[in-house]
């Protein structure tokens, strides 16, 4: 073959390997805008390196970080797992390049560079092995899962807390009953707002509100850790004290609703002075929360007729603590 033929060759497999690089190139731009309007980051692994293969950019803006900013090593990405999760991430990966799992796969969250939380589903398998059976690359997604996480523990916050003022509602309550009910004594406590109804007809229902919201943060500051404060409607509210009836703390964590309710409340169009009737009970073995609440409303009624503005303990024993 003559030098030219050799050069014409040449020059042909250059233009093809020119095209075929264009071609790489387009179907890889294509492929990450296809990636990027899913969510979806298609990553691979050169396991004794350690590098990184980024098909396209969403994993390094998880991060918070700019296309060139981030190094795309395993080093990297493990730095960036959320301390809480990488023993369980890491674990899961390493089983699968030991073969004891068919694929790799964990629902995590990593940390971005500003501190962010981001939650990810990754997923990958081993692609490629070498002579010795030994695990040379990994492929896999990630995929961010952030604002399904978000709507997840909204939904969850909605299901378990009131959403005027953010206390256990009555789903909560009752499933808090009775963890608390099987670790040992508890007593219930029903509160009864005294002259709420006259906030409403004088000031408005907006200050009504205002005043609910106000008093249910005075009621969770007046309450130690363990006691759980809950709002079942309008102006009635509970509180789940895990302690025998007479226990002293019973007493006082009543006496500080109390006063947190007669404190006033100054809002923008006037001064709201309310009070509250407290009726508490101990949680006998065979009872049921609605029978358990029943006592504790008893118990409430019994202050009304002793003039409101009060709290009384159990049927028997009243202590008028206004």
């Amino acid at each position: 073959m003559s030098d030219s033929s050799l050069k014409q060759q040449l020059q042909n497999l250059k233009k093809h390997n020119a095209r075929l690089k264009r071609i790489a190139h387009d179907a890889r731009n294509k492929l990450s805008a296809a990636l990027d309007g899913t969510g979806l980051c298609l990553w691979q692994l050169d396991v004794p390196s350690g590098k990184l293969v980024i098909f396209n950019r969403r994993w390094g803006s998880m991060l918070g970080y700019q296309p060139k900013e981030l190094s795309a090593r395993f080093e990297v990405w493990r730095e960036h797992l959320h301390p809480d999760d990488k023993e369980d991430v890491l674990s899961a990966f390493y089983n699968h390049l030991e073969g004891k799992t068919p694929f790799y796969e964990a629902l995590h969250r990593m940390q971005a560079k500003n501190g962010t939380i981001t939650w990810v589903l990754d997923r990958g398998r081993v692609t490629e092995w070498d002579d010795a059976g030994r695990p040379l690359k990994v492929t896999g997604t990630h995929i961010d899962m952030t604002k399904e996480k978000n709507y997840e523990q909204q939904l969850a916050t909605l299901a378990n807390h009131d959403p005027l003022t953010g206390l256990a509602n009555r789903h909560a309550l009752q499933h808090q009953f009775t963890q608390l009910k099987n670790a040992g004594p508890l007593c219930i406590a029903f509160i009864d707002l005294d002259n709420f109804k006259h906030v409403n007809d004088t000031l408005g229902h907006r200050s009504g509100d205002e005043v609910l919201m106000r008093l249910s943060q005075r009621f969770k500051e007046a309450c130690p850790p363990g006691v759980i404060p809950g709002r079942l409607g309008g102006d009635e509210f509970i509180l789940l004290m895990p302690y025998p009836l007479m226990h002293p703390r019973v007493k006082r964590v009543a006496q500080a609703c109390l006063n947190a309710a007669m404190i006033p409340f100054e809002l923008d169009n006037g001064n709201a002075q309310i009070g509250a009737s407290i009726g508490i009970d101990e949680v006998t073995g065979g009872s049921d929360f609605s029978e358990a609440l029943l006592l504790a409303d008893r118990a409430m009624y019994a202050i009304k007729h002793h003039g409101k503005n009060g709290v009384m303990l159990g049927t028997q024993n009243v202590r008028l603590l206004a």
